[in-house]
């Protein structure tokens, strides 16, 4: 087969990082300025369309064509630039970048080159986002660029080479990470995946578009409301800024506030101290602070001509374990909803009835906080069946380790925060129910279920929120104690999984767990072969000393807290994190192909849960969805899965 690497450069008058790429794509502005392609890592070729060059018939041929593999880094977004004015198929396409994740590397092209310590010359030019903020984005009209809102390829033509130059190394660049990267091969089954999922993002979503201008209406409104009140408590002229406000709660009350975030000011509302006016200015701080507005500021951002958003989630998105991230809304953090009248509160919103919203609810942010997910919409005619895994890491954890008692809860009742609490305090399941002294258990083993299952100790258990729930710190060494005594193969198994990992580091020899885990390593990689084939890569791996004085296995990745690509340290726990992480990933990217092949629309998924779209009428049902949702692989023989769902005309948490 052969290949044909690809990068475009392009305009549109659609801020992309707002809107998404598929807004951007379908703007009337929209054009693709230069067309940058290599066939086999030959010379690469760049066609100049903004100046009224011509794709090559060969190339537009070869674009449709399966016999030629495609290649581009993040390709989702040449393929729908493409698609525009060509014929092309996500499936006859590679993407370099969800590979890279696939590799345990960092994602974006820059980053990635150095990564791999590509030599200067074949990384990516660091003029880039220059010539892009001066060529693929409107500009401000000016008297010395004679009030243009553009700039075009002859109002700086040595820029235009550059630019041109720019997006040749692109392609060099991209080949040259393509080299290094096909020595680990994508697996097939997961480019089927990605296919899938371009589809997914490409239908996108309905969006109630009343719900969403009435919240933003409402909002703008409370919005000077609550300004002009603080300012009217004050006299500040601006009670926003935080180095004004925090001055004066100094002037006006004993407090000494090191910052205004969103905890700190939380924490003070909670507790008694400051004086009634203090506090009042600090809750109308709170209430502008809510998130909800961002959310659907952001829907009406990315929300293209047909009332539907699409782009919502990242393939790969968490490197290394495969599990999807959000986009634009950020789907995977939506607000929780608690209000039991959903109806009632949208039909409020929609009309802009604030007064009737702040009478029958109270908090009016609060409210449109909930009312956030109620947005997404199926069509006209249509219906949600929304449904989503029981338990699936304790599951997948339980499955892994062989903790039979749980196996045996997950196949049976399924009620296994009651059961651990009986394992841990020697209690009758039956006692601890609603209306027993022994129900106050179930709480503890709750946050132990939550907190403990990847080595977590005492300060999982406070991160979990221990201490919020009434648990005193003094009980907390004690339900760690309890829970990993009543979890014995669990606490083996973390042990067990670092073992393999530091011998397989350290003298590299392949190990293998009855479980269908495997561990490998080669000159650049350590890695874990998961139950389905799957392998979890970590990069320059080493043993050295961490922190505690105790070897362990170090490898380069990016740092969740810095953001930086640097040496990390892992331990037991962890892996373990990453392999229940990635099976219970498998298993989703499982039921979503089953879905797909079984008819269903699907519109979105969240962490562990599908939103179906699904014709009134059709004569599926949710317990159709929810038996092909739950179709073990044949890799997942034994795994207890289950799952609950239901039927809805909007979006909400059940």
């Amino acid at each position: 087969m052969r290949t044909l690497h690809i990068d475009l450069e392009t305009y549109s008058d659609i801020d992309i990082a707002k809107a998404g790429l598929y807004k951007y794509v379908q703007s009337p502005a929209f054009e693709i300025l230069l067309f940058a392609y290599s066939y086999d890592y030959g010379p690469v070729q760049v066609i100049d369309l903004a100046a009224g060059e011509q794709v090559p018939a060969m190339v537009v041929g070869d674009l449709g064509d399966p016999a030629v593999g495609k290649v581009a880094h993040n390709a989702a977004f040449e393929i729908n630039c493409l698609k525009k004015y060509f014929h092309t198929e996500a499936c006859q396409w590679h993407c370099t970048m969800v590979h890279a994740y696939y590799c345990g590397l960092p994602g974006q092209l820059g980053q990635l080159g150095k990564a791999l310590g590509l030599p200067e010359s074949r990384q990516k030019m660091a003029v880039g986002r220059q010539l892009i903020k001066y060529f693929c984005v409107p500009c401000t009209p000016t008297k010395g660029n004679y009030g243009r809102t553009r700039n075009r390829w002859y109002h700086d033509r040595e820029k235009w080479g550059l630019f041109k130059s720019y997006c040749a190394r692109d392609v060099e660049t991209e080949m040259e990470v393509h080299r290094i990267l096909v020595q680990h091969p994508f697996p097939e089954a997961e480019h089927f995946n990605w296919v899938l999922d371009q589809e997914i993002n490409q239908g996108g979503v309905a969006v109630d578009q009343d719900l969403v201008r009435g919240a933003l209406d409402i909002s703008r409104r409370m919005q000077g409301e609550l300004s002009g009140r603080a300012r009217e408590l004050t006299g500040l002229g601006n009670p926003n800024s935080v180095a004004q406000l925090k001055q004066w709660i100094r002037d006006n009350s004993s407090l000494e506030l090191e910052d205004l975030k969103k905890q700190t000011v939380a924490e003070v509302l909670a507790g008694k101290s400051g004086d009634g006016l203090v506090r009042e200015v600090l809750r109308i701080r709170k209430e502008l602070g809510k998130t909800s507005v961002k959310k659907y500021e952001a829907m009406e951002a990315c929300m293209c001509g047909d009332g539907r958003i699409r782009g919502l989630l990242q393939f790969y998105g968490a490197n290394r374990t495969g599990r999807w991230a959000g986009r634009l809304v950020q789907v995977q953090n939506l607000p929780r909803n608690y209000i039991g009248t959903l109806d009632t509160a949208r039909e409020l919103v929609k009309k802009r009835q604030t007064d009737a919203l702040r009478a029958i609810y109270g908090n009016v942010p609060d409210t449109l906080s909930q009312l956030i997910r109620t947005a997404f919409i199926p069509g006209e005619g249509k219906r949600f069946l929304v449904a989503d895994f029981s338990a699936i890491e304790a599951r997948v954890l339980s499955w892994l380790a062989g903790e039979q008692w749980r196996l045996d809860v997950f196949r049976t009742h399924g009620k296994i925060y009651e059961a651990s609490a009986s394992a841990m305090f020697g209690v009758d399941i039956g006692l601890i129910k609603k209306g027993n002294p022994e129900y106050a258990l179930r709480g503890k083993g709750k946050i132990a279920e939550l907190a403990l299952g990847y080595q977590g100790g005492k300060g999982s258990l406070v991160s979990m929120g221990a201490l919020g729930m009434g648990l005193a710190e003094e009980e907390l060494p004690d339900i760690v104690r309890r829970w990993r005594g009543s979890n014995r193969r669990i606490v083996d198994f973390w042990y067990t999984v670092e073992q393999y990992a530091l011998d397989t580091v350290k003298h590299g020899t392949a190990g293998y767990m009855p479980c269908g885990i495997a561990f490998g390593r080669d000159e650049d990689y350590f890695y874990i072969v998961l139950p389905c084939g799957r392998r979890l890569y970590y990069y320059k791996p080493e043993v050295r000393v961490n922190e505690l004085g105790r070897d362990a296995v170090h490898f380069m990745g990016v740092n969740q807290k810095t953001k930086k690509w640097e040496a990390i340290a892992t331990y037991g726990g962890k892996l373990v994190e990453n392999i229940v992480q990635a099976v219970a990933r498998d298993l989703l990217a499982n039921s979503l192909m089953n879905l797909y092949r079984a008819g269903f629309k699907i519109r979105f998924h969240i962490h562990d849960e599908v939103i179906l779209e699904e014709p009134e009428g059709s004569g599926r049902t949710l317990e159709e969805a929810i038996g092909v949702m739950c179709r073990l692989p044949g890799w997942a023989e034994g795994l207890p899965l289950d799952a609950d769902g239901f039927e809805a005309h909007y979006y909400k948490k059940d």
